[in-house]
């Protein structure tokens, strides 16, 4: 085990939060290899396999070591943010936009001044209207996108590790001064019994099943992926949709499933356990993941898909190009990728030979890319010890100048 201590904030199980998730795979390899404290979040210290492994601090407490901050856009994440704002640390950014965060934080505290300083020191006037229009109830679909705010959190950072090219570069380009590492996203692949699943379904061989994961909500693209059913439909081709996931667009979507006549096609889910999506995921085919816009993550969706040697289909834009598009199957942004991953869907379903292949690669492609929970930690942690010793080096620099004024 190495000198180097970590502490550790993020949300953990059992929230339903990708974070959680990411947190529960990574943080057991990571105490083999070296010293991690784990910061109580405030529904408590949970029930997990690894409670043992690690030491536990209440949120008050300073870190031990070097603090790893795990900001996500989304209301899990508050006392982070919190706890970033007050004793600095390492940020690790899940969402390379964190509007959102930005705005429960203002609906929370009640400081909407502040919220709007914020938004002001990033984006001008223009974000400083956009701050009291949000107060009073007024906001756009594409306003966090367009605000991002980044810089109201990172500039609590002393550095920050991401997941993607694209998030390295938007913070270097907004905060050139601030160190930024990227490091593999840990996801992990599930063992499931995938024969019972299919079967359970009704699917025939030959048949094709295509899933789509995540928390439902407009972005994620189910529109789209409806449309492309009914075109698959028409052409007389045997695929099945389940969607796993919950939110509050599980009425109106099992309204819309039922007016474009696919009751007997789409399998609305809900929430799966890990067991259950593990057999759901071994049973699948193709991974459907057509989200837009994005916050700018890299898509555990996508890399839960790959582990399970399950070609994916996304689209072509922004972090999601950085997949190799072998195996993650592009198509247009927004309304017209329908008719693409129509093409996609019939092209698998017509050539069983191709689609073996691509399973093939697929798990090859997560192994490749270093997001075995194992592998990630290693990498986490030594992009940890680079931090730690540029920021030691900083530091010194620092007090050296301050003796010679």
């Amino acid at each position: 085990m190495r000198a180097l201590e970590v502490t550790w904030s993020s949300p953990l199980p059992p929230t339903r939060s990708g974070v959680a998730d990411y947190a529960d795979e990574l943080l057991p390899h990571l105490a083999r290899l070296c010293r991690v404290t784990v910061i109580e979040p405030p529904d408590g210290r949970p029930e997990v396999s690894w409670r043992e492994e690690v030491s536990w601090q209440a949120a008050e407490a300073p870190p031990r070591g070097l603090e790893l901050l795990h900001l996500g856009n989304n209301p899990y994440h508050l006392w982070v943010a919190a706890r970033l704002r007050r004793l600095g640390g390492v940020v690790v950014l899940h969402d390379a936009v964190l509007h959102h965060l930005l705005v429960e934080e203002a609906a929370s505290t009640g400081n909407w001044q502040r919220f709007a300083e914020e938004l002001a020191a990033v984006a001008g006037k223009a974000g400083e209207a956009l701050a009291w229009a949000r107060r009073w109830g007024f906001t756009g679909p594409l306003d966090p996108f367009l605000f991002p705010a980044r810089p109201a959190y990172l500039r609590y950072a002393h550095a920050v590790l991401v997941h993607n090219r694209a998030a390295e570069k938007a913070v270097k380009t907004e905060l050139p001064g601030l160190p930024v590492r990227q490091v593999p996203l840990a996801v992990a692949a599930l063992p499931g019994e995938g024969g019972a699943f299919r079967e359970k379904l009704g699917l025939k061989d030959g048949e094709i099943l295509a899933v789509h994961l995540g928390f439902l909500t407009p972005a994620k693209g189910l529109g789209v992926i409806l449309r492309a059913l009914v075109i698959v439909q028409e052409l007389g081709l045997p695929v099945r949709l389940v969607v796993v996931g919950e939110g509050a667009e599980q009425e109106e979507l099992a309204a819309t499933v039922r007016q474009l006549g696919l009751a007997s096609q789409v399998v609305l889910f809900g929430y799966a356990s890990r067991k259950q999506l593990g057999d759901i995921l071994a049973a699948a085919d193709v991974g459907l993941v057509p989200r837009f816009p994005t916050a700018g993550e890299t898509s555990a969706a996508v890399l839960r898909f790959l582990a399970c040697g399950k070609p994916v289909v996304v689209c072509g834009y922004q972090q999601f190009l950085e997949f190799p598009p072998e195996v993650a199957l592009r198509i247009r942004p927004g309304g017209e990728g329908a008719v693409e991953l129509a093409r996609w869907l019939a092209y698998l379903a017509r050539n069983p030979q191709v689609l073996a292949e691509k399973k093939r690669l697929a798990y090859r492609a997560w192994q490749d890319g270093g997001h075995a929970p194992e592998v990630a930690a290693a990498r986490l942690l030594a992009a940890v010890e680079d931090m730690a010793a540029t920021l030691e080096r900083e530091d010194r620099r620092k007090r050296g100048e301050s003796r010679v004024v």
